[in-house]
């Protein structure tokens, strides 16, 4: 089994990309100026809109950390905030100087950015991926009916499956997935699928990078949060199969933590410790309505989780952590909290340390206006390895979505392209569409002069298939 280079490379930049990079500057400094207007001439409502956001902000604050009688007055504070931003926005609505005409052209203009952006950076995406394509002899899906509400049966994913030639293990109550992800292969199986979970996706994935064979995810879980930012039809677990008999080579990251590899993400504080609660699978929210005053009133204790930023500064306490397998996109974007790449060899790091309804009203409002990295209990960074301490020599980890107690310290790392997947058509070009979603200036820049834009200057494979530690 070989792979082939990555399936976008810029030998040179034409014309058109060229012509197309500068529409994109244009449009998007069109955009950025009526925009402008309408906040100068707007300012009065705008301000009268962040006070209302940080009243909201700061009664939910109280509305999720108190009791009642205080967290009947976060309630009623909370709902008088979003009245001011809904008279906020009925006032702009009345002013004759900006009504639908106004924003139409804003609009336009953003969309046009978008579309010139990825003419510009998404260079050939209609070249073939033939070279990438890969069929496995023995391929064998593992199945979890219990998944996503039974969407295994309600698909039908053993019959697809049967129909392609892969061989289904179904994950049955009190069997151990990991074992049977080790006895397919022991059985002969080249290549490894997974439906149902994220945290399944995860456990079956690490038997794969250490066994050394392709993963294939089939989106047969609740959220499916590894499908979307793969690029993959979260919705339709079937379009996946298509991967065993027609699919192409693809490699990407993988974290771990302590030597457990992780797909999306792991959160400690907060929600870490409220889904450990016995009672959380079948009460989400009477189980956090109890637990969250006790974990972030008043009276609470800080968390004991440290960690030491990218200029070294510690902090201490933080009620939230998440390290995710590559960066969230943050900010105002229509696709935020999600991953647009997959193989950047960064962990994405955000973590918040907010103790007031004050110092969350505060941050709500920076976030409204784009500016929540100026706000010092907001700490979001990238890196290729991290680590959390605790005095406790334990913290309550939530890893894909699973609930587990981990021992102290802490330590993540990133680890580029470790993990080799097989995907199913049309997944290639998705994948860098998704990468392009964004408004990039730097690489636009590049591209409008000629040059090849630095982000996709892509470094080659770092290990092979199965090489990748697991422990340590």
């Amino acid at each position: 089994m070989t792979e082939s280079e990555p399936l976008v490379e810029y030998d040179d930049v034409t014309w058109m990309q060229r012509l197309a990079a500068f529409v994109a500057l244009l449009a998007a400094g069109v955009a950025v100026l009526l925009v402008l207007v309408f906040f100068i001439s707007e300012v009065g409502w705008l301000l009268i809109a962040l006070v209302g956001i940080g009243l909201t902000a700061g009664g939910a604050w109280l509305a999720v950390t108190e009791r009642m009688p205080r967290r009947g007055w976060g309630v009623l504070l909370g709902l008088i905030g979003l009245a001011v931003v809904v008279a906020a926005f009925v006032g702009v609505a009345r002013d004759d100087g900006f009504g639908l005409a106004y924003f139409l052209p804003i609009v336009a203009a953003g969309a046009l950015a978008a579309g010139a952006t990825r003419v510009a950076l998404a260079h050939e995406l209609h070249q073939s991926d033939a070279a990438r394509k890969w069929r496995p002899r023995k391929p064998v899906l593992i199945a979890n009916r219990a998944s996503g509400g039974g969407k295994v049966d309600e698909f039908d994913i053993v019959g697809k499956a049967g129909e392609r030639g892969v061989e289904v293990v179904l994950l049955e109550p009190g069997l151990d997935l990991e074992q049977l992800a080790r006895d397919a292969v022991a059985a002969g199986a080249d290549c490894l699928g997974m439906a149902g979970g994220d945290g399944s996706q995860a456990l079956v994935a690490s038997v794969a990078v250490e066994l050394g064979v392709p993963f294939v995810c089939i989106s047969a879980g609740t959220r499916n949060h590894f499908a979307q930012d793969l690029g993959l039809d979260k919705e339709d677990p079937v379009a996946g199969l298509a991967a065993f008999t027609e699919g192409s080579l693809r490699r990407v990251d993988f974290g771990t933590v302590n030597g457990r590899l992780f797909v999306n993400n792991v959160s400690l504080g907060v929600y870490a410790t409220v889904v450990q609660e016995d009672s959380y699978r079948d009460a989400k929210v009477e189980t956090a309505a109890t637990l969250l005053p006790d974990l972030l009133g008043a009276t609470a204790e800080p968390f004991d989780l440290e960690f030491t930023t990218l200029d070294g500064s510690v902090v201490d306490g933080a009620f939230l952590i998440l390290v995710s397998n590559n960066p969230y996109v943050s900010g105002l974007a229509l696709d935020s909290f999600q991953r647009r790449v997959m193989d950047s060899g960064s962990l994405g790091v955000i973590a918040v340390d907010s103790a007031t309804g004050a110092e969350a009203a505060a941050l709500a409002t920076r976030a409204a206006l784009g500016l929540a990295a100026k706000d010092p209990h907001l700490h979001e960074f990238e890196c290729r390895e991290f680590e959390v301490r605790s005095h406790g020599g334990t913290a309550d980890v939530g890893i894909d979505g699973e609930a587990i107690q981990m021992a102290t310290p802490l330590r993540f790392r990133s680890h580029p392209r470790g993990l080799l997947m097989l995907v199913p058509p049309g997944n290639l070009v998705a994948s860098e569409k998704r990468r392009h979603r964004g408004f990039n200036p730097k690489d636009l820049l590049a591209v409008a002069a000629g040059r090849i834009p630095p982000s996709l200057v892509k470094s080659p494979t770092t290990a092979p298939v199965g090489s990748q530690e697991l422990t340590g």
